[in-house]
């Protein structure tokens, strides 16, 4: 009986390192992702960019609303939210740029995807700090 639990020990050692090794790639991807994600809704607001006051409206966690006017007088309060909107209360009024074709398309103005590279890198170096040594453990004990 010892024999067959001792058998499949570094079989369940392997499987784990790998799986570890698969969530730093997928965590890695996903990070990649977002920062490229960031940089091509910059690219398409500085394709047609316009400029605006925008009153905040709403900050909670997943989103922060604002309200501004289009030259034309129409008013726009984009769903998704605005892009880099750290700092920001209910309240404050700030300019923002957005894309004049798609208005839903609207960052608070002088923010850019760079703002996305400090929390991204910091979260993978955090992440592969502590992978790399669990991983090189799990694989010594093979």
């Amino acid at each position: 009986m010892t024999q067959v639990r001792d058998g499949r020990k570094p079989l369940v050692l392997r499987w784990v390192t790998r799986g570890l090794l698969a969530f730093g790639a997928i965590v890695t991807f996903l990070g990649v992702v977002l920062v490229i994600a960031a940089w091509t809704e910059d690219i398409a607001i500085d394709g047609d960019i316009g400029y605006a006051d925008a009153e905040v409206v709403s900050d909670d966690f997943s989103r922060t609303l604002v309200r501004f006017y289009s030259p034309d007088g129409a008013e726009h309060i984009p769903q998704v939210g605005v892009l880099y909107p750290a700092g920001l209360t209910a309240g404050d009024v700030v300019e923002v740029e957005y894309n004049q074709e798609n208005p839903e398309l609207v960052r608070v103005a002088g923010r850019g995807a760079v703002v996305t590279l400090l929390p991204v890198g910091v979260t993978l170096l955090v992440m592969w700090a502590v992978l790399i040594p669990a991983v090189w453990w799990l694989r010594r004990r093979l």
